[in-house]
């Protein structure tokens, strides 16, 4: 019968003893566990470990799942390299099930942040630390002390402005974490707001988990989770937003947790994992975070703000810091301890943790700055700089060293976590995003519903333009008005896709798809909804009209205009991934298409326009230019129009006034412009996903498919 999870009295292996050492036994053996951490593992793994004096099960064979001295039994879909094994020779060894887990290290980080003028600023001051699996680190300390820093730091997520040195080791090395051993949920609650609390789980384990999975397996998965979360009673209850109410935030942060606990993954990063919620929800969700950690041997590294106390009991580890300095590192049992022996005991019946934030938060001191004198340091800095240094000089430190160190020494496997494949990403992010746009009101629908209105008033106002001279100017007119502002209220959907480009930064970060994936699935789901749009009020405007009657220039017509809004949604995607402000997002990308409306040859004829800079290349450069001109070709060639009166003869070919009225290029044909903008459609998804890798080269954080270390040696 399996043990229940690690409790909290289990014993753990003393700081002072080395986790692993050689073995000098039998031959496939490279390494051994002493007996405290083998019985924490065998417990994590939730089975005893034998008796000493017991022999010890033979670790199966390579081809059957084992590892390399039956040291690690694995865990599902993980996948195991070894560094030692030369390339031609390296074998993927599947783990079976329960117990290879991440060790952490830092030694040493500094970190500077610099503002534009090349003012610096030290944030974080030489702190050290580890953290093991089984266990749940816990990051404390003021506001502005430095914790989520520290954190993003570990998870490789620091901002162009912030420098960073130390040594950062993940198992004894510097590697690579692949997908689904590393997670990271952030304070900010980035969710799909139309999604049901189901759907987006649900829509998450397809993502994440495996095709070798079975479908049920996947579905029993989402189900533990949700029930790991407390979330069952809100499964049918669709997230919410801006625009409609949904879920509580203490939900929302809930489900955020629950989208990146799906795989189980090795190492989870939590920032404010209980902000929004009340104690008892704190509680419940810290809890059972700190029993999956047990159960699943995962390594959970948690900022947390200031827990109440029966949250607190649940930490293993303890990092406090202050002024970017470490004031305890150890043992969170022993942290109260600490306090007292150094002068600043912990009052009866009083959250620890609320007095070791009180101590040395120094924030909201009695004295001002301008009125304190340099003799006379505050009691929240005295108390500070006390317990810093007497936290140097502590055994408590030489023990959190010499762990280090141990960890180090060990070694250990590079994990990687089987995923779905690219073609079920993209299918599965095709119909969540479907699903999103059919439900956000804002994202096509009003959109449609005012392109009809403008079509009705373009149909009224141009209606039968008929064969005189003076319809050449009303034809050109309407023309321009059709494939220019119309397509300029693309923008109007614009905030809704800054949402959703929100929600895949954050799933790529985390490592659940790639930017191929999302252009890809954003392009096919918004296909349907763009051609209605292209249709429906294009249909209203041509026939309303009287532009050519004949089916063919009509499908001509709607190509070019649903070209132009794919055209468009490409534009406002290269915006978002530059301005991630949807404000400004909409400034930008409106004057963006101002300037290329103003250099397509309608309001300046092409032989009119600057040669520096207007004509080239800003003229070949806009889309309006093929958009205009293909619809001239596709509505004037084979028109035989009434001349103006007293000049030349009575009638002008179509031919001619757009050869010499407009001066459109006639040495192509009208597809060979349709052509040109749907080579610009796939050129600006190009350009995005360029722009996004461009970013990622810039930005020292998580990239895509693995997770690096990006901290530098001394």
């Amino acid at each position: 019968m399996a043990t229940s999870p690690l409790p909290r009295w289990a014993p753990t292996p003393s700081p002072s003893r080395p986790l692993w050492c050689p073995s000098s036994s039998a031959a496939g053996s490279g390494s051994r566990l002493l007996p405290p951490f083998r019985a924490m593992l065998g417990a994590l793994r939730g089975r005893a470990a034998a008796p000493a004096g017991e022999a010890q099960p033979p670790a199966p064979p390579a081809g059957d799942g084992g590892v390399r001295g039956g040291t690690h039994a694995g865990f599902d879909g993980i996948i195991a390299d070894h560094p030692e094994d030369d390339d031609d020779q390296r074998e993927d060894i599947r783990l079976g099930g329960g117990g290879s887990g991440v060790f952490i290290t830092w030694e040493d980080v500094w970190v500077t942040a610099v503002d534009g003028r090349g003012k610096t600023a030290t944030i974080l001051h030489g702190v050290s630390g580890s953290a093991r699996p089984g266990e749940v680190l816990a990051i404390m300390g003021p506001s502005g002390c430095g914790k989520t820093t520290l954190l993003d730091t570990l998870a490789g997520r620091l901002n162009t402005n912030l420098r960073s040195k130390g040594d950062i080791l993940i198992n004894g090395r510097r590697q690579k974490l692949a997908f689904g051993t590393s997670a990271y949920v952030t304070q900010e609650n980035v969710l799909m707001a139309t999604l049901t609390v189901r759907e987006a789980i649900y829509y998450s384990a397809q993502i994440q988990l495996p095709d070798t999975m079975p479908v049920a397996e996947k579905l029993a998965r989402a189900g533990d989770t949700i029930q790991e979360m407390g979330l069952a009673g809100a499964l049918d209850t669709r997230i919410g937003g801006r625009q409609t109410k949904g879920i509580s935030g203490g939900q929302r942060k809930r489900l955020s947790i629950c989208l990146e606990i799906l795989t189980r993954p090795r190492l989870l990063f939590l920032d404010e994992p209980t902000s929004g919620l009340d104690s008892a929800a704190s509680y419940h969700v810290m809890s059972r975070i700190a029993g999956l950690a047990a159960r699943e041997g995962m390594t959970i590294v948690a900022v947390v703000h200031q827990p109440c106390s029966e949250v607190f009991e649940l930490f293993h580890g303890l990092c406090l810091l202050a002024s970017g300095q470490t004031i305890y590192f150890g043992p969170a049992a022993n942290a109260a301890e600490f306090f007292t022996s150094n002068g600043y005991p912990c009052p009866p019946m009083r959250n620890p943790s609320d007095h070791f934030l009180r101590t040395i938060n120094r924030d909201f001191e009695l004295e001002s700055e301008a009125t304190r004198t340099v003799s006379k340091p505050s009691a929240a800095d005295e108390a500070i700089e006390t317990l810093v240094n007497a936290y140097k000089s502590s055994n408590t430190s030489e023990n959190a060293k010499k762990e280090m160190h141990d960890i180090n020494e060990m070694g250990g496997v590079m994990l990687r976590r089987k995923q779905a494949t690219f073609l079920t990403k993209v299918l599965v992010l095709t119909r969540r995003s479907f699903v999103n746009m059919y439900r956000d009101v804002g994202y096509y629908w009003l959109r449609l519903g005012i392109y009809i209105s403008i079509s009705l008033c373009l149909g009224t106002i141009y209606c039968n333009f008929g064969y005189g001279y003076d319809s050449i100017r009303s034809r050109s007119s309407m023309l321009m008005f059709t494939g220019g502002l119309l397509t300029l209220m693309a923008i109007g959907g614009f905030p809704s896709f800054v949402e959703e480009m929100k929600i895949f930064r954050r799933e790529r970060l985390n490592g659940h798809y790639g930017v191929s994936a999302f252009v890809i699935s954003n392009w096919l789901s918004a296909t349907p909804y763009l051609v209605l749009i292209a249709v429906l009020p294009g249909a209203i405007a041509y026939y309303l009209s009287g532009l050519k009657r004949r089916v063919d220039h009509f499908m001509y017509f709607t190509l070019v205009l649903c070209s132009c809004t794919m055209l468009v949604e490409g534009l406002m995607m290269i915006v978002a991934a530059i301005v991630p402000d949807f404000l400004m997002g909409i400034i930008t990308g409106a004057g963006i298409q101002g300037i290329m409306m103003l250099n397509c040859g309608f309001f300046q004829l092409p032989s009119k326009l600057p040669k520096i800079v207007w004509k080239y290349p800003m003229f070949y450069i806009s889309f309006h230019k093929y958009v205009l001109q293909g619809f001239y070709k596709n509505e004037f060639l084979g028109l035989v129009l009434e001349n103006n009166p007293g000049v030349g003869d009575k009638t002008i070919t179509g031919e001619q006034v757009i050869s010499i009225l407009f001066e459109t290029e006639m040495g192509h044909s009208k597809w060979a412009d349709f052509a040109v903008l749907c080579g610009m459609i796939v050129a600006y998804r190009l350009l995005f996903v360029m722009i996004i890798k461009v970013v990622d080269m810039l930005t020292p954080m998580f990239k895509g498919e693995t997770f690096r270390c990006h901290s530098q040696c001394k």
